[in-house]
């Protein structure tokens, strides 16, 4: 069939062969079913939208292979929609809508718009004690990018020797950087941060390979490394106006002198297990006042091994985590540990009372709430790992003690305590220490002679021997006792010990880590310590390896965490503790 004359206007209705009646535009208007003809001097050059035109074969083919790449087809069928979209150098116009019932040119569908590039995430500039302090800072930062200034690579290399913490992350640091900057070509491009596998660094890493200078100051010393790094991130912040350029350090009066400076500058916190030590999981949660109410309907009870179980249902349920102890105090008292959990219904196991003389542990008994709760994690053999925080005072070394004498002397499921320390001195050193290893260790274990002879004073069976019994009960205590140095710990595996690593808050988790790892089958390892009380440099509350370990097991089935709340040593100590 002959195609029809092309129309003399650009806006006049094609008519259809075969007697078909043209289609009637919408809303009154025509509709545009034929190209213009280039030739004309006021038409763009491009192709319109068509709308449910039945073409001939012949023009059908050579549309077809015209609209190919646009990935579109000319359907014959006039009901059908047949959406082609013109390409052209500027926006095509609306389409017409059709009316009702018929088809409607649909406009392409939009791709997802790409990321802004690297003026979309921050530059981070790093100070060298961010990488002593962590290693594996450099992969921490997410989508952001990191600059090293080349005075950072010069401070790393002056502190890589040694044997300390400090130069052991230096050499590391420089192991990573190594291992990055491998196969690299333009380095002006920046190094892909994940080349190493780390998934979650998505950002690169920019170094210094030109010289940035930058208006500081006069009177800041030019030769000063901490200057030098100012004067970087200066220089940057000129070169990239429109980029968000940090300094982390975790110096506070180079954070000082930045801000001062007019330099945004942050501190590394990614070390930081939680912001506030106040949020910290204390293991004990006392249950409110309608806690009946809520979880009494549909409860079961029932008794096992001397102890009464309880599975509760209620919305307070999946707030708990195993091995957390509860308690109610009220016209129904409760005094339980949690021993599972599963959305909203939990097992609670009633505690054995260590307050009583009968249930005394070497002697020794609970004074308060708290120390029952933790005579009840050391005496229960399936806890591995128990931590106990607290203020000075609150018993801590002596629970420990008096369960680790227990069981080791009387139940003998232990061979023997192993005790160590952080050797951390809170004035000046003394210096080198002659004799062995424990000879060398006993200045620092004075808290564990002091709480031996208050256990050997306590013991009754001692008592009726004098001073001789007495002695020779103290030898005894002192052959299962050992006391260990950190410094050899590397490589040990205990079997069967019960290890007790006094003044935890003064390790750091690495070395946490590298204790904990050390036990083997049948161990069990006990954390003491205080975190307002931290000698080391560089700890914090937050950064603590104690803290560290808090949060992390929390929920293990096989430990547990106590946080004991009341001195019991004195009441000059007690009220010291709180005026001062």
């Amino acid at each position: 069939m002959p195609l029809p004359k092309m129309p003399t206007r650009p806006a006049a209705i094609l008519s259809f062969p075969s007697g078909e009646p043209a289609r009637p535009a919408a809303r009154g208007k025509r509709t545009e079913a034929e190209p213009r003809p280039p030739s004309s001097p006021d038409l763009p050059d491009v192709q319109p939208q068509l709308e449910g035109i039945q073409a001939a074969p012949a023009r059908t083919a050579r549309k077809t292979s015209a609209k190919s790449k646009a990935g579109t087809l000319l359907t014959p069928a006039p009901q059908a929609e047949a959406p082609i979209v013109a390409r052209a150098p500027q926006p095509a116009p609306a389409p017409v809508p059709a009316a009702t019932g018929k088809a409607v040119a649909k406009p392409a569908p939009r791709r997802k718009a790409k990321s802004a590039g690297p003026e979309a995430a921050k530059l981070f500039v790093l100070d060298t004690n961010v990488l002593m302090h962590d290693p594996s800072s450099l992969f921490r930062f997410e989508e952001h990018d990191i600059f090293l200034p080349m005075i950072t690579l010069e401070e790393l290399d002056n502190h890589k020797k040694g044997m300390s913490e400090v130069a052991r992350n230096a050499r590391q640091v420089s192991r990573s950087l190594d291992e990055l900057v491998s196969d690299i070509g333009d380095m002006e491009a920046g190094i892909p941060l994940d080349k190493l596998g780390n998934r979650d660094a998505m950002g690169r890493l920019y170094l210094q390979t030109t010289l940035l200078s930058a208006s500081l100051p006069s009177g800041l010393p030019a030769g000063k490394a901490d200057n030098q790094i100012l004067g970087v991130v200066r220089a940057l912040q000129e070169r990239f106006p429109d980029r968000e350029v940090a300094l982390v350090s975790k110096d506070i009066n180079m954070r000082v002198k930045a801000r001062a400076l007019g330099l945004p500058a942050e501190d590394y916190f990614n070390d930081q297990v939680l912001e506030d030590s106040d949020l910290l999981y204390t293991g004990v949660q006392q249950l409110p006042d309608d806690f009946w109410d809520k979880h009494s309907k549909g409860m079961e009870s029932w008794q096992q091994g001397g102890s009464t179980f309880y599975r509760i249902t209620g919305p307070l349920c999946a707030q708990f985590a195993v091995n957390q102890f509860v308690y109610f105090e009220g016209s129904m008292p409760l005094y339980a540990q949690v021993k599972e959990v599963s959305g909203k219904t939990a097992v609670l196991q009633t505690l054995r009372e260590y307050t009583h003389s009968k249930n005394s542990v070497w002697g020794i008994t609970a004074r308060n709430r708290e120390q029952n709760f933790a005579l009840n994690l050391l005496m229960n053999p399936d806890c591995d790992f128990i931590s106990l925080l607290g203020q000075a005072g609150t018993g801590k070394t002596l629970l420990a003690l008096a369960a680790g004498l227990t069981q080791v002397l009387e139940t003998k499921r232990y061979t023997e305590i192993i005790m160590t320390r952080v050797t951390v001195p809170v004035g000046e050193d003394i210096g080198f220490l002659p004799g062995t290893e424990e000879e060398k260790m006993l200045p620092w274990m004075g808290a564990l002679e002091d709480n031996l002879d208050v256990l050997n004073m306590g013991d009754g069976d001692s008592g009726h021997g004098g001073d001789w019994g007495r002695a020779a009960t103290m030898d005894l205590i002192r052959s299962r006792v050992k006391v260990k140095s950190l410094n050899f710990m590397r490589g040990r595996t205990f079997l069967n010990k019960f290890l007790i690593i006094d003044e935890a808050q003064n390790l750091t988790p690495k070395q946490m880590k590298t204790l904990i790892t050390r036990a083997g089958p049948g161990t069990k390892v006990v954390c003491l310590g205080n975190i307002a009380q931290i000698d080391t440099p560089y700890l914090t509350e937050g950064s603590s390896g104690l803290t560290y370990v808090v949060d992390r097991f929390k929920g293990w089935p096989h430990s547990g965490h106590v946080t004991l709340q009341r001195g019991e040593r004195s009441r000059l100590a007690d009220y010291a503790a709180e005026v001062l």
